[in-house]
């Protein structure tokens, strides 16, 4: 068995966004699979894990963190007492870390790219994002194997950077279901006696982290032009449910919103009910990187994703079949259409989505790499 040590520098336990639950899932099934040992903060809840052994090393506040040069002793002593095969790096933000570690123990590093992060900086505005440019190509070119979630970043890394290709692995976001599921229509209606919603409306669902930018943007774009294009549509019964925390406080829950077909739900516990209770997933984002693992989840488990091609970013859209709907960015009125159009897909999720974004067979890749 295979001995890893992964380095995940931010709180992912319990989970509250895509990019949490990709840490832990992937982690989970990994330490099913290798001797694993995770070096991360100390907010997570120590008691949510299962198949590996979990020091809570790194400082709570980020500036700290990403400057604590007691990392370098530290992380190369444990490197070379427990003699791992490899250390993989969640993100590109340790690489001078790494660089250190690296050279001081030859110890194989890989780094876990979610998306290529100066494109997502740059995308939502952040003045520095030409810094971290250069700093993340410098790690691609210093680590010895790269992780892409995305195939479209795995790209971007070699014809544009010029990456050798035999460094580069994709390693999708990963669900855990290995087939279409069979409550989806016991999921619908638990949500409509839960929301007191009429047996004859549709459900359109869109989730995610609102105070997230391309998030709350994506959402103000259903509020303010995809809703009132359905509104117009004569005999289109339908239900918008919001899923997710951090709303900011002036949009007063949607209350301004609740005649509008709109409801908020907020956080909820059983996220993967609201994905097979919806007839259609909504992804209007028109920003940020990487893949969106709530598009993953949902067709997992047999949603239509109607999405901008923005929005459809990272996904292998090859293996989607007809649960992948992909409008041009800024088109709402088509956006609206496809909605309308497909609100009665019934068409199943094809088999190669699910052996292409089963976990077990993502963490497979990595060890054997």
């Amino acid at each position: 068995m295979k001995k890893f040590l992964v380095i995940a520098p931010y709180q992912y336990l319990p989970y509250f966004s895509g990019g949490q639950k990709s840490i832990a899932q992937f982690l989970d099934y990994l330490g099913k699979e290798t001797d694993l040992t995770v070096v991360s903060v100390p907010g997570n809840d120590a008691s949510l894990v299962k198949t590996y052994k979990l020091l809570p090393w790194l400082k709570s506040s980020s500036i700290r963190r990403y400057a604590d040069l007691s990392l370098a002793s530290k992380l190369t002593s444990l490197a070379r007492m427990e003699k791992f095969d490899a250390i993989i790096w969640e993100h590109p933000y340790y690489a001078w870390l790494a660089s250190i570690v690296k050279k001081r123990t030859a110890i194989k590093t890989i780094v876990h790219i979610h998306n290529i992060e100066y494109q997502r900086f740059r995308s939502t505005g952040k003045w520095w994002w030409w810094i971290m440019k250069q700093y993340e190509k410098w790690f691609f070119n210093k680590a010895d194997q790269i992780l892409f979630v995305s195939p479209d970043d795995k790209r971007f890394a070699i014809r544009q950077w010029k990456i050798p290709e035999n460094k580069c692995v994709e390693v999708a976001f990963g669900v855990e279901i290995r087939q279409f599921p069979a409550d989806k229509d016991q999921s619908r209606q638990t949500l409509k006696s839960q929301h007191s919603i009429g047996g004859g409306d549709k459900l359109l669902l869109f989730n995610g982290l609102l105070d997230y930018k391309p998030n709350l943007d994506a959402l103000m774009i259903i509020l303010n032009e995809i809703n009132p294009l359905l509104l117009k549509h004569e005999g289109f019964r339908y239900k918008i449910i919001i899923c997710g925390k951090r709303l900011p406080a002036e949009l007063n829950q949607l209350r301004n919103y609740s005649d509008k077909n709109i409801i908020y739900a907020g956080f909820v516990d059983d996220i993967e009910t609201y994905f097979k209770g919806a007839d259609v997933f909504l992804n209007p984002v028109q920003s940020g990187g990487g893949i969106k693992t709530k598009m993953v989840e949902s067709i997992a488990l047999g949603t239509t994703v109607i999405t901008t091609r923005t929005g459809a970013t990272g996904i292998c859209q090859n293996i989607c079949g007809n649960k992948l709907i992909v409008v041009p960015d800024n088109d709402w009125n088509l956006f609206a259409k496809a909605i309308v159009d497909n609100i009665n897909n019934q068409e199943v999720t094809p088999p190669a989505y699910y052996e292409h974004y089963y976990w077990g067979n993502i963490v497979s890749k990595v060890i054997v790499s």
